[in-house]
């Protein structure tokens, strides 16, 4: 694992433990010697990532649409800052740049950028883990989606058991480094 892509708020929301346990992701990152791939910004969790990575002498490269760096929201200080044309040339361009990806807390970019990823790996788009940090159980409705998804018939078990939860970055990190991607799914007509 040379880097990850790490996809968090760009707020900080409302429970000290989500801010507490990005700026540990941050230095686990520094401590692993594996570089941040993000979003970019200076706000929210986005920003409490890249100055928590930065603090312990870790690499960060940010990657942001120019839409958002024209209003002014990037970290001013990282290793590296990759200003593109759209969200979607940002979405692909992360997964291109990391070995593994991580999602903390966040709204609804966070887990549009999560579930695209994992989308693709599905269809054989993403070669790359796609994983949630479950902090204080925040991800616990979703766990439950993905299993529904499951149950019903919309998501195979083989490839639902290609998306990790856990609350602890050890247990994520061993699931990144085994990981095999899924096969890339097939359609039959009846």
């Amino acid at each position: 694992m040379n880097n990850i892509a790490i996809y968090c708020g760009a707020s900080e929301g409302n429970n000290l433990k989500f801010k507490e346990t990005t700026m540990q992701v941050g230095q686990w990152l520094a401590d692993q010697g594996i570089g941040l791939v993000y979003g970019g910004g200076g706000v929210g969790l986005m920003g409490i990532l890249a100055q928590a990575t930065l603090d312990a002498g870790g690499s960060v490269h940010g990657i942001m649409p120019e839409e958002l760096f024209k209003r002014e929201v990037a970290y001013k200080g990282l290793t590296e800052l990759e200003i593109v044309d759209n969200m979607s040339i940002r979405k692909a361009r992360m997964l291109e740049s990391a070995d593994g990806c991580i999602t903390l807390p966040g709204g609804p970019g966070t887990l549009e950028e999560a579930s695209e990823a994992f989308s693709w790996a599905v269809i054989g788009d993403n070669s790359t883990p796609v994983t949630f940090l479950n902090v204080n159980h925040y991800y616990d409705s979703l766990i439950n989606m993905f299993d529904e998804m499951t149950i019903n018939g919309f998501l195979a078990e083989t490839d639902r058991n290609k998306l990790f939860f856990s609350d602890s970055l050890d247990e994520i990190y061993a699931f990144m480094v085994s990981y095999t991607p899924p096969a890339v799914r097939t359609y039959h007509r009846d």
